[in-house]
């Protein structure tokens, strides 16, 4: 299966407006946002555990990234509250599953091969200041890409020149890019080539973003 995956192209997706779909495990369905794959897949996906529902335990030979959007997402790990970025490389296992439901935005078969570092992160948690009216973390640096928690104030602008293709997550508020506005649950990727300008709305904006990581892109090696 390939959705999206002409990493050459700028692609804009609401998803909440797009349908759940179930996936393999009865109570768990997704918003299929790219894919290179079937079921092992190069992915990035919205996923919704209902109250009670898990995956059986599972390793990720590709390795695993999500941000929990609402509700607890739980496993051997620990509980992970909304507002935390876990990243779970490649050789690591669980049994993921959410007692109450909970809803994940996650990317699979995006790692280093040799990456070995584990961690989860409270995103809103000491911010740094940026430019005039930004406030941001960085989650995640290495050869390949940087991963950034960020909030733009209302008004504010951020201009960066091209990275290596950008990803981002709008998690609250709303912002502008090339004329297209971005609300909660918008996702963008824009190719290596892009510069990035986003201004934010009246109610500022917060969003993920990740940058650099596109000329990496691959297949999943099964």
């Amino acid at each position: 299966m390939e959705l999206n995956a002409d990493f050459t192209k700028r692609i804009l997706i609401h998803s909440n407006d797009i349908p759940w779909k179930p996936s393999p495990m009865p109570g768990v369905d997704r918003r299929m946002l790219d894919r290179i794959g079937e079921e092992v897949a190069r992915a990035t996906s919205i996923v919704r555990y209902a109250p009670g529902s898990k995956f059986s335990a599972h390793t990720h030979d590709g390795g695993e990234e999500f941000i929990v959007l609402d509700g607890v997402f739980q496993d051997e790990h620990g509980d992970h509250p909304a507002g935390t970025y876990v990243r779970n490389p490649p050789t690591t296992s669980h049994t993921p599953g959410a007692t109450n439901g909970c809803t994940i935005f996650v990317k699979l078969w995006q790692f280093d091969p040799d990456d070995r570092t584990q961690f989860r992160i409270d995103m809103e948690s000491e911010l740094e200041p940026g430019p005039d009216g930004i406030m941001l973390k960085t989650l995640h640096k290495d050869a390949r890409e940087v991963v950034r928690f960020v909030r733009m104030a209302a008004g504010s602008t951020l201009a960066e020149p091209p990275q290596g293709g950008a990803e981002i997550l709008m998690l609250r508020g709303e912002m502008l890019e090339d004329g297209d506005k971005l609300r909660a649950g918008s996702w963008l990727r824009l190719p290596e080539a892009a510069p990035l300008r986003l201004a934010a709305g009246d109610d500022g904006a917060t969003f993920w973003i990740k940058t650099g990581h596109l000329p990496f892109a691959t297949a999943p090696r099964v």
